[in-house]
């Protein structure tokens, strides 16, 4: 693996609000989306036997971390229309990935789940994701993940970290947390 130089010409300080005329942070702009494709790379790969996408994938994480998941819930995590769910989600129940029940109270609602075969395939892809975050964090010299928890933490717009949170809160195991917003 290469190092990573920065020039010094587009290096910042790194301020809550940029200053006027200051030029773009590209570096690190661009790191974030070479970072998100190879990320999302090896699930990409995975998900291509069974014809599914990134929405899938998607779907099927959110699904298996929180059981019972409505669909009114989903949509509101993954800021996407009913009709894009509605394709995607047909897809993983057809192919027996992930149930769909009426809810308990209201029958109206459709209360999702992963099945054995959701659940292992959602281990699968999580597992080669962690296993690549473990190798950057370990080659940047970071002993856990709590510094870069935080500074993704930080990057979700101030108005949603509360809903972030607790999604993430209520699915996180082996004492890993996120720490909110301190405002």
């Amino acid at each position: 693996m290469a190092d990573v130089n920065f020039s010094t010409a587009t290096t910042h300080k790194l301020r809550a609000e940029p200053e006027r005329g200051e030029p773009p942070l590209y570096e690190l702009i661009e790191l974030i989306f070479f970072a998100y494709r190879d990320f999302v790379a090896d699930p990409d790969h995975a998900l291509e036997a069974y014809g599914f996408g990134r929405a899938h994938h998607r779907v099927l994480h959110f699904v298996d971390r929180n059981p019972d998941l409505t669909v009114a819930e989903l949509l509101d995590i993954l800021k996407i229309t009913k009709q894009s769910l509605a394709r995607v989600l047909k897809d993983l129940v057809d192919q027996g990935f992930i149930l769909q029940r009426e809810g308990r109270e209201d029958r109206r609602q459709r209360l999702l789940t992963t099945t054995a075969k959701g659940k292992q395939l959602a281990i699968e892809l999580a597992t080669t994701q962690s296993q690549r975050i473990a190798r950057a964090l370990s080659e940047a010299g970071l002993t856990g993940p709590e510094l870069a928890q935080r500074f993704l933490f930080a990057m979700v717009d101030p108005e949603g970290r509360a809903e972030v949170a607790r999604l993430i809160r209520g699915n996180v195991t082996r004492g890993d947390k996120i720490r909110g917003d301190k405002r």
